[in-house]
């Protein structure tokens, strides 16, 4: 038998895990494992579980959102030897599991994945001096959709209660004069929106193409979205990235181990869709897969 660690939010999503947890327990221990339950009560309550305890355990798993796994993989991060992670995603845009393909709010169906899958290497991407973020960091237009949007909105709504945020945001989008040193060159100019990383699906809503994403080769994407103009380049520009042919001239992907952002006032970032400070220089990395990602 393996020991599991499950690491619960309870406020994720609408709660529905409430209901079938005792059907998702029942069918880890029929595929083998001993299951013991932790809840998380705030903020950072999942790393400080899972740097504490994840290690006694063959396996560790969530059941939340994407911020729950970041949490929980910033966790893993302070381990010698982190265990393989599994994810039962029971959150809102839940893009991380968009990119494995994981049962969404089916804590069921996540439990057979886990007891089916295998352990993939898996990225993570560095934030500074001391923090880390599961699939995004992310700066400008809408990023503070994820994190502004009420909770009771997003447990009524999901993905409409984003649209709607962000369509109050609109009148109030500005460019941000950018540079950004990456790997292979260097940027400079104004900037709608900027980010790095490790997903095929940003906010639930933007898919990037499979063959431009690989999850474990060392490697970011770095997308930078310069000011279209005019309202009519704007649209242009919203139809290339909804259409998923990424040919606008105001949109760049690139890859990247590493990236330096320096801002002429302080803008505010995004860390797997939650608040994460305003900085006027900051640089990001990634760290070539230190976890293994069941899936």
């Amino acid at each position: 038998m393996k020991k599991l660690m499950l690491i619960i939010n309870p406020a994720a999503g609408r709660g529905e895990y409430k209901l079938n947890l005792g059907d998702a327990l029942e069918t880890l221990a029929a595929g083998g494992f001993v299951t013991t339950l932790y809840f998380t009560a705030g903020h950072g309550d999942a790393t400080l579980l899972a740097a504490a305890h994840a290690a006694e355990y063959d396996e560790v798993a969530c059941v939340g959102g994407d911020g729950t796994l970041s949490e929980v993989m910033a966790g893993l991060m302070q381990l010698d030897a982190p265990p393989p992670l599994g994810y039962f995603p029971m959150g809102t845009a839940n893009d991380v599991a968009t990119t494995l393909d994981l049962p969404k709010n089916d804590i069921v169906g996540a439990a057979r994945r886990l007891i089916a899958g295998t352990p993939h290497p898996f990225d993570v991407g560095g934030f500074g001096d001391d923090r880390y973020f599961a699939y995004i960091a992310a700066f400008g237009a809408f990023t503070e959709v994820s994190y502004a949007t009420p909770q009771s909105q997003k447990k009524a709504l999901g993905h409409l209660a984003y649209v709607l945020q962000g369509a109050a945001l609109l009148p109030t989008i500005e460019t941000i004069h950018t540079r950004v040193e990456y790997d292979d060159g260097v940027f400079e100019g104004d900037l709608l929106y900027g980010s790095m990383s490790n997903s095929t699906s940003v906010a639930g809503i933007v898919k990037l193409p499979e063959e431009m994403v690989s999850l474990g080769d060392g490697m970011s994407e770095l997308v930078l979205v310069k000011d279209p103009g005019s309202v009519a380049g704007f649209g242009e520009l919203a139809d290339s990235v909804l259409s998923r042919r990424f040919d606008s001239d105001a949109l760049l992907i690139l890859h990247t181990r590493r990236a330096s952002f320096h801002f002429d006032r302080p803008v505010p970032w995004t860390r797997d869709g939650e608040a994460g400070g305003s900085y006027t220089d900051v640089t990001l990395c990634n760290y070539k897969a230190p976890i293994r990602f069941i899936f």
